[in-house]
């Protein structure tokens, strides 16, 4: 993902609406990235600045939310069941990416350091963090 920076930039800005340009053109389907940078006539790496930037903007400006699937590409403002699917496999991606976490850099922390107080603040935060994401992935 593009730095802040470069998602608040006047180009990142002039990306955005180009590529809120081109969805809004293909609604209600969406467009693959690959679409995407043919459709808007930017670069790959234009198209994934405007993107970041476009979801930074919708967000501070209440327009629809920009989602992502394998099926229809890129959308703005789907439907509601749309929507749910895209939030629930957000989540389930950062469960699984929170467990890797866990699992692979703070379990083996805490083995090494069971006294330390920064590892055991930071097991029960994660722990907690887990515990969350996955009670969201499942409802």
């Amino acid at each position: 993902m593009p730095r802040a920076s470069r998602r608040k930039g006047d180009a990142a800005r002039r990306h955005a609406d180009t590529v809120r340009f081109a969805l809004f053109e293909a609604r209600p389907a969406g467009l693959e990235f690959h679409q995407l940078v043919r459709a808007s006539a930017l670069s790959p790496h234009q198209v994934r600045s405007g993107l970041a930037a476009l979801k930074d903007e919708a967000a501070s400006k209440g327009w629809p939310p920009l989602i992502w699937n394998r099926l229809d590409g890129y959308q703005l403002g789907a439907e509601r069941a749309a929507l749910e699917a895209y939030e629930r496999q957000v989540v389930s991606e950062k469960l699984t990416q929170f467990r890797r976490f866990i699992t692979g850099t703070v379990a083996p922390h805490a083995a090494a350091h069971p006294n330390d107080k920064w590892v055991r603040h930071i097991v029960a935060q994660l722990n907690s963090i887990e515990s969350t994401l996955d009670l969201i992935a499942s409802a």
